[in-house]
């Protein structure tokens, strides 16, 4: 390693990104998946009282038992809803784009609950007990890009009682936390840090993040428990295209300045179909056929983690699908439920290691 380093300063910092090998390597489960339910931007899956519940732009809806049946809503907002947590005793905990968070109770109307600028992933430990990841001190959630191109390191992880309205600052200069889930075991939040590409484990009660799972072929957003391990979405892969545009300052900020956003090389929720379009020069079109194992700035991607946080299995959609975006996974009814964004369908997967595998 100091080698390496040494040697970067005559030779050029080489761009590498992690193989999908063994338990993530790539397949078309995600792709072929059924559709349970076509909308516009599915997002933040959580489960409450046996129902599926979704965020699709400014509402919150029901997911029906029946496929493709139109969903029931459950809540408007006069913003997009940016994250959603269900607690067993009923509460709802909806993150907005336009900052802070409500809270709804069954036959106790809405409170709202301020101070957090980006709040992309919740979840309740109890009745009273809600712990959010503040993804960046100066974007709003839908400015993610941004935050990435920007190399920020502003995000945070609280703990905020309900009862009490005392919150805590659990861990911060965190690179976009993105998903959460409490590890009771050992005591700890396993939180999904985007920009790092890793997973992190942050005390109950505050402390220094401790790396869990590391060097991630893609970006990590929502974490949920599934039954022996966890379920974890990554919205987009790494490429070396985009990891070296982070490296060249000048260039990204001269991007930044001159470009509209959706042409910046940047990781992205679904395939553009603008010609202008950056890597659909060869390396996306060969011969007029998009390559699946061509380099792509968007990708669905599922993981199967189990309780040491090991990947056992990966459902993919491929450079060349559509089920892209992918931010959110539960486990229901023993099917993989995976909200792809980019690609405006909740999917519904067999979980199968050995399929997956295979």
């Amino acid at each position: 390693m100091i080698f390496d380093s040494l040697l970067d300063l005559f030779r050029g910092k080489a761009v590498t990104i992690p193989p999908m090998d063994g338990a993530l390597r790539p397949n078309t489960l995600l792709e072929d998946a059924d559709v349970r339910l076509g909308c516009q931007a599915p997002d933040n899956l959580v489960e409450m009282d046996g129902k599926v519940l979704f965020s699709s732009g400014h509402d919150v809806l029901e997911l029906s038992g029946r496929k493709n049946a139109k969903p029931k809503v459950k809540a408007k907002f006069d913003n997009t809803v940016s994250a959603l947590a269900a607690s067993e005793e009923g509460l709802l905990a909806v993150g907005l784009d336009s900052g802070g968070i409500e809270i709804l109770g069954p036959g106790s109307g809405r409170k709202m609950i301020d101070g957090f600028a980006c709040p992309v992933a919740l979840t309740f430990t109890g009745e009273h007990d809600l712990f959010v990841c503040n993804g960046s001190e100066e974007h709003r959630p839908g400015n993610w890009a941004m935050d990435l191109m920007e190399k920020n390191a502003l995000g945070s992880v609280w703990h905020v009682s309900l009862s009490t309205g005392e919150r805590k600052c659990l861990a911060s200069g965190l690179a976009f936390p993105f998903g959460v889930a409490m590890d009771a075991g050992e005591g700890r939040l396993i939180v999904s840090e985007s920009w790092r590409h890793r997973l992190v484990g942050i005390p109950a009660g505050g402390g220094e993040p401790m790396p869990l799972l590391t060097q991630l072929p893609g970006y990590p957003a929502r974490l949920t428990p599934r039954e022996g391990g966890y379920l974890l979405s990554l919205f987009a892969p790494r490429n070396r295209l985009i990891e070296f545009v982070l490296l060249e300052d000048d260039y990204r900020n001269d991007m930044m300045r001159e470009i509209d956003p959706p042409h910046w090389i940047a990781p992205s929720l679904s395939a553009s179909r603008s010609f202008l379009e950056p890597l659909q020069c060869g390396g996306v079109r060969t011969m007029g056929i998009h390559k699946p194992w061509s380099p792509s700035r968007s990708w669905g991607l599922v993981v199967e983690l189990d309780a040491s946080l090991q990947p056992v299995a990966s459902y993919h959609s491929r450079a060349n699908g559509t089920r892209h975006g992918v931010t959110s996974a539960i486990m229901h009814d023993g099917a993989i439920l995976a909200a792809s964004k980019g690609g405006d369908a909740i999917l519904a997967a067999e979980p199968s290691s050995e399929k997956a595998e295979s």
